[in-house]
C-alpha cells in the first residue's frame, strides 16, 4: 500500500492539471460566454484596425481604400524599396507592447485582431511575401496580451478571394469566396494552421472566421445560402485540432443579417453583428436578441462605433442592458477623435492625398500625377511612422469614458 500511495498521488496530480487546463479556456452556456472563473463574460474592448490590414480612411485616403491600392499608391510615389521599408516599420511600431499595456489600464477585457490571410501565404502583401510573417505577428501581439491578460479575438478580415466584395476584403470587387472552391480550401486551410499553433493558447477567446461577408451590392439572395455551409465546412478543420476555442459566426450584409444561419452546429458558436449610424434603440438590436432568444446561444457585437461620444455611450449602454459584448472600432486614428487614442497628420501631408486623388490609371497619368520632390513625399510619409507611435498618441477622454472605461495618459 505504501508503494501505491505516491503512484496513486501522482495520478491525482495529473488528473487535478487535467481537469485545470480542460477549464481553463472560455466557453459559452446558453446564452451566456462563461468566464475561466464559472461565471458570464461580457466582452468588452476595442478592434486593432489598420495594423494588420491597413484601410484608406484611416490614412485620411478616400478612393485608395484598401491595402492593395495604398500599397499601390505609396510605390508609385516613393518607389518599391522605400515602400517595403515603410510596411516593415509600420508593421513593428503602430502596435507595440506599450499599446496593449494602455489597453488593459483602461479596464477592458478583450481585443479584436483584423488580419488579412495573405500574411499565411507567399503572396505580396505589405511589403513582404513571406507565408510565416503572419505568425510573427500574432504571436507577439498574443504574448503580450497574455502577459497583461488581455483576451484575443483572431478576425479574419481579408479572405482568400474576396468575402465581401469591397475594400474591406482587400479583393477585386465581388465576393469570390463563395464561388470558388480553392478560395475555400486555402480559407480552411489557414484557418486550421491557426488553430494547430494556438489550439493550447487559452488567452485566445476564439476565432472570427469571416469579417463582414457579403456586401448588400450584390444578389444577395443567390449568394447568401453559400454562408453556412462554408462556415461549417472551416469550423469542421479548426475542430480536427482544436475543440478548445469559440467559433464566431457574423451574419451576411455586413455582419447585419442573421436569416441565413439555421440550428447552431456547433457546441461552442458565438453570433457576431456590427452596426454603424443607426439610432441607439432597441429595436435596431430586437433581431438579434429574438435570434439569440430562438436558438439559446450568445451573440456580441464585433464592430460600432466612429460616431459622436454621446452615442457611442448610449449605444454601450443599450447593448450592456441586454447582456451584448462589444468591441468599438476603432483603437487609434490620424487626427480623429472617434477611437481610443489620437495621433497627429504630418506637415505636408495633403500632398499625399492629393496625388491618390489624382488621376493614375495609365503610366502617363501616374507620371503626370506625381510631384517632382518624391524626397518630400517620402519625409512626410514616414512622419507617419513616428506619429503613430505610441509615445505621440493621445487619449479621446470622451470617448473612453463614454465606454465606461479609464481615460489614462
Amino acid at each position: 500500500m505504501k508503494k501505491l500511495l505516491p503512484a496513486l498521488v501522482m495520478l491525482m496530480a495529473m488528473f487535478s492539471a487535467q481537469s485545470f487546463a480542460q477549464g481553463k479556456f472560455i466557453t459559452v452556456k446558453g446564452k451566456e460566454i462563461i468566464g475561466t472563473d464559472g461565471k458570464p463574460f461580457l466582452i468588452r474592448g476595442t478592434n486593432l484596425g489598420n495594423w494588420l490590414v491597413p484601410e484608406g480612411y484611416m490614412f485620411k485616403l478616400k478612393g485608395i481604400n484598401s491595402p492593395r491600392l495604398i500599397n499601390q499608391a505609396f510605390a508609385e510615389m516613393i518607389g518599391p524599396d522605400d515602400m517595403r521599408v515603410f510596411w516593415k516599420q509600420f508593421l513593428d511600431t503602430y502596435i507595440t507592447a506599450e499599446d496593449i499595456h494602455y489597453l488593459k489600464t483602461t479596464g477592458m477585457n478583450s481585443i479584436r485582431i483584423p488580419f488579412n490571410y495573405k500574411l499565411f501565404t507567399n503572396e505580396d502583401y505589405m511589403g513582404d511575401n513571406d507565408a510565416t510573417r503572419g505568425f510573427k505577428y500574432l504571436d507577439k501581439v498574443i504574448a503580450w496580451c497574455k502577459k497583461e491578460n488581455l483576451y484575443v479575438i483572431l478576425d479574419m478580415h481579408c479572405a482568400p478571394g474576396g468575402q465581401t466584395g469591397d475594400n474591406i476584403d482587400d479583393g477585386y470587387g465581388y465576393p469570390f469566396l463563395f464561388e470558388n472552391r480553392p478560395s475555400q480550401l486555402l480559407t480552411m486551410k489557414i484557418w486550421k494552421e491557426i488553430a494547430t499553433r494556438y489550439k493550447n493558447e487559452s488567452i485566445i477567446l476564439g476565432y472570427d472566421l469571416l469579417n463582414e461577408p457579403i456586401a448588400h451590392y450584390f444578389k444577395v439572395d443567390s449568394l447568401n445560402p453559400y454562408l453556412e455551409p462554408l462556415y461549417k465546412e472551416i469550423t469542421q478543420a479548426v475542430r480536427t485540432v482544436d475543440k478548445n476555442h469559440l467559433i464566431f459566426l457574423g451574419g451576411a450584409q455586413w455582419d447585419s443579417n442573421f436569416k441565413p444561419f439555421g440550428q447552431p452546429f456547433d457546441s461552442k458558436l458565438v453570433y457576431t453583428f456590427h452596426k454603424y449610424w443607426t439610432p441607439a434603440t432597441i429595436d435596431v438590436i430586437k433581431d438579434y436578441i429574438d435570434f439569440r432568444d430562438k436558438y439559446n446561444v450568445p451573440i456580441y457585437v464585433g464592430e460600432t462605433g466612429e460616431n459622436t461620444d454621446e452615442w457611442v455611450r448610449d449605444f454601450r449602454i443599450l447593448l450592456e442592458k441586454n447582456n451584448i459584448g462589444w468591441h468599438y472600432w476603432p483603437y487609434k486614428k490620424m487626427d480623429n477623435e472617434r477611437g481610443f487614442r489620437t495621433f497627429a497628420q504630418p506637415e505636408g501631408y495633403d500632398k499625399i492625398f492629393e496625388y491618390t486623388e489624382k488621376n493614375r490609371q495609365t503610366f502617363e497619368d501616374i507620371r503626370k500625377a506625381t510631384p517632382e520632390d518624391r524626397k518630400k513625399l517620402k519625409e512626410v510619409l514616414f512622419k507617419v511612422l513616428e506619429s503613430s507611435k505610441f509615445v505621440n498618441t493621445k487619449p479621446n477622454k470622451g470617448y473612453i469614458e463614454a465606454l465606461g472605461l479609464t481615460a489614462g495618459q
